[in-house]
């Protein structure tokens, strides 16, 4: 059974081996509300999850650690108990989805696991490793429902209440729904006054659901650049704590979730994943009842892939009004192209490329396309060039 002196027996065992992670007041990132990260993305492994995995492992029996443990992830949870597993001595295998980031599965063998790369998503994965549980009598480390696993996350919460004492409401991500459960279990316990919400990908709205609809419900598939709340199935123990701790649960989208990652890289200058940046992307967009409240925005983990990452901030910049393609209608004749350069350039638009070509069929024969790809400032930077060019009489397309 799930109780605060868990809670507090893991934070003492865990003094051990984690960070003590900064929370951070980020005062641009709302004008609403006092906005302060809790950047778990600077954790041990980068990410909560060397919590819950390290505190599981060391209150298993010598005969369980004898056998080695085995953990199903996708990446963050892999790391934390390769890491506990390795520090304890005990042999750990990590069934990961193959479509897992490289960086995450490369860290995963770094820190000493042998990993079993398993076609699918998480639950694929999940499955695998029972699979491999019964046939070879591996401990299986569950990366969220589980009583000793959430009392670890819960130390977050802990943590919270002694560094930001006045805080008014904690934004936590959720994927299984360890986290929140840990750290909502935690907070209400000792001050029931705090809100907590919890925040999920719009494609990957499984606790969402769930807890809309009063009972456990699986997804058919998910789909969201936050691979590490990319769970079909919420447990049965963190849908109950959720049900009866947290306050409320919003989604975000991936636009939303690109321009938090964005944000927080510019003005926080701070590197985080996806589902790291799911709770800086509901208040970023206004998703929460918040105003003139001090709110804790949990940065989950920070191991994004540099591929992906290069992506996110491509869409980033799109959602945010930072970049823009224009694709203008032109004749092809004598300075159309230094008009249109003249407007932009009067206006402050930096022109980074320009694809010329002619009209397909169908249009004046004479006619060409221009597509220019733009730095601008923000939306109304680029409504003020597109109303110049039309202005102009130029054709917008």
């Amino acid at each position: 059974m799930l109780t605060l002196d868990k809670v507090y027996h893991a934070s003492f065992v865990l003094k051990e081996v984690i960070r003590d992670t900064d929370v951070i007041y980020a005062p641009k990132l709302s004008q609403n509300c006092k906005v302060y990260l809790k950047t778990e993305n600077l954790q041990t492994t980068g990410s909560f999850k060397v919590r819950g995995a390290y505190y599981k492992i060391s209150q298993l029996t010598e005969e369980e650690k004898s056998k080695g443990v085995i953990a199903c992830s996708a990446g963050n949870h892999a790391q934390g108990v390769a890491l506990a597993a390795t520090k304890s001595g005990i042999k750990s295998i990590i069934c990961l989805p193959d479509g897992a980031p490289i960086s995450k599965v490369e860290a995963t063998k770094a820190y000493g696991a042998e990993v079993c790369l398993v076609p699918g998503v998480y639950d694929d994965a999940y499955q695998k490793a029972l699979q491999l549980k019964d046939e070879k009598g591996y401990t299986f480390i569950h990366p969220f429902n589980d009583e000793n696993v959430i009392a670890g996350q819960g130390t977050i919460g802990l943590e919270l209440l002694e560094q930001l004492p006045n805080m008014d409401a904690v934004v936590v991500p959720i994927g299984g729904g360890g986290l929140i459960s840990g750290v909502a279990f935690a907070i209400k316990q000792l001050n029931p006054k705090i809100k907590v919400y919890g925040v999920q990908a719009q494609g990957a709205a499984s606790m969402f659901n769930s807890i809309k609809d009063h009972e456990i419900e699986c997804l058919e598939s998910v789909s969201t650049i936050a691979d590490g709340i990319a769970v079909k199935e919420p447990g049965d123990l963190t849908f109950e704590l959720v049900d009866k701790y947290v306050d409320d649960i919003v989604t975000v989208n991936d636009d939303e979730i690109s321009t938090a990652i964005l944000t927080l890289m510019e003005q926080q200058k701070l590197v985080v994943e996806g589902a790291g940046a799911v709770a800086v992307a509901a208040v970023l967009f206004d998703k929460l009842p918040l105003e003139g409240k001090n709110v804790a925005c949990l940065l989950s983990g920070g191991n994004i892939d540099v591929t992906i990452l290069s992506r996110v901030i491509k869409r980033g910049l799109i959602m945010t009004g930072r970049s823009a393609q224009l694709t203008i209608e032109l004749i092809d004749k004598p300075g159309q192209l230094k008009g249109v350069a003249d407007i932009i350039a009067a206006l402050g638009g930096n022109v980074t490329s320009i694809h010329h070509e002619r009209a397909n069929e169908g249009s004046d024969v004479n006619g060409c396309f221009l597509r220019i790809i733009l730095e601008t400032k923000n939306q109304e930077h680029i409504d003020e060039i597109t109303s110049a060019l039309t202005n102009a009489g130029y054709h917008l397309c």
